[in-house]
């Protein structure tokens, strides 16, 4: 960890682990964020485990990897964005459409509707979203209850 507090080296790793999910469209392991930083792959997974309890990344329970960093998903879910010549998957609709906002970049969403299981085709263009006119995101649950269960909100 050299000179870095646990704090200035969670918040290195939280962006060195955007950027190469971005650059790779899938997330970085313990050991390939640990060679990046410089630091072991104990203080770079102790790093997540951090993180997790700040609610800036949330790991597989069970692995401990890194399953989501809002807006991007690590396992396939029901909405896929193409954007900056890479897919993604994001891990709602909500975040389908934060990831081009984050990128600053347009956008093609392939969703699947939670009710009927109808595809819908949604683009982010020029920071507008335009495609299927009857689509519509339904929130389950209000935001305070999102931390109770990510994976389900």
């Amino acid at each position: 960890m050299g000179n870095r507090t646990p704090d200035a080296l969670d918040w290195a790793v939280r962006h060195f682990v955007y950027r190469y999910w971005v650059d790779h469209a899938e997330p970085p392991s313990a050991a390939t964020t640990a060679s990046a930083m410089g630091v072991t792959a104990g203080e770079a997974q102790a790093a997540y485990e951090r993180l997790e309890r700040r609610h800036a990344l949330l790991l597989d329970p069970e692995t401990r990897a890194i399953r989501m960093a809002n807006p991007l998903s690590a396992v396939p879910t029901p909405f896929r964005v193409e954007a900056g010549g890479r897919a993604y998957w994001a891990n709602c609709a909500w975040d389908a459409l934060g990831i081009p906002a984050m990128l600053g970049t347009d956008a093609r969403v392939a969703a699947t509707c939670a009710e009927d299981g109808a595809p819908i085709g949604l683009a982010v263009v020029g920071g507008r979203v335009v495609g299927d006119e009857g689509a519509l995101v339904h929130l389950l649950l209000p935001f305070r209850e999102w931390y109770d269960d990510q994976v389900f909100t």
